[in-house]
């Protein structure tokens, strides 16, 4: 894999995130479209408070996935 096409900023953890908690990305982003309406914030304590996720790996759930709606 080349520097030019490895994934950057949130997209980056993915990998980590799939093999860590043993679901794939869209898992983690259906979750969160069910919540549509709530806050960055409140979204990442969502993922940490009910699916045990680490704060750096939430925020970069949760930052992608808002930031795919922009």
């Amino acid at each position: 894999m080349t520097n030019e096409s490895k994934p950057k900023g949130p997209a980056s953890y993915f990998p980590s995130i799939e093999q860590k908690y043993g679901q794939p990305m869209a898992h983690w982003f259906a979750l969160l479209e069910a919540r549509a309406g709530l806050k960055h914030m409140e979204l990442v304590a969502f993922l940490k408070s009910e699916h045990g996720m680490g704060h750096g790996h939430a925020n970069a759930v949760v930052a992608h996935h808002l930031g795919s709606k922009t």
